[in-house]
């Protein structure tokens, strides 16, 4: 098995000790069970998503269609697109905002992380 087959590629957004958003690159190994009771479905975009907001709870967004260019506080952004999963962890301070990068659809799922649940993000060491 390749690396590529054992590993998702995944973003995390998480709060730095001044209360700030930013980002690391890693990933998501495969076949790991998910502590979760819920997940939603969505594919609306209300205009207030797009401005600075933090995530509302911990979990993972799942892009199935779309290409959206996140952004955090410092001003640096990354891309999410189908094929590379999203780990919302900043759910403190100003938070992060999001442009569309390609057309106007944002087709997603959002699985919760609950406060005792393991989000298996390994960051990559560059």
């Amino acid at each position: 098995m390749n690396k590529n087959q054992e590993y998702f590629p995944a973003i995390r957004l998480i709060n730095t000790p001044d209360g700030s958003s930013t980002f690391e690159k890693g990933r998501l190994p495969v076949m790991k069970t998910i502590a979760t009771t819920s997940f939603r479905i969505s594919n609306t975009v209300e205009e207030w998503e797009k401005g600075d907001h933090p995530a509302p709870r911990r979990q993972y967004v799942v892009t199935v269609k779309g290409k959206i260019r996140f952004k955090v506080n410092n001003g640096e952004t990354f891309l999410i697109e189908p094929g590379i999963i999203l780990l919302a962890e900043d759910v403190e301070g100003k938070g992060h905002s999001w442009e569309f990068e390609e057309g106007e659809i944002w087709e997603r799922l959002y699985i919760p992380i609950p406060d005792y649940g393991e989000s298996f993000f390994i960051p990559d060491h560059n």
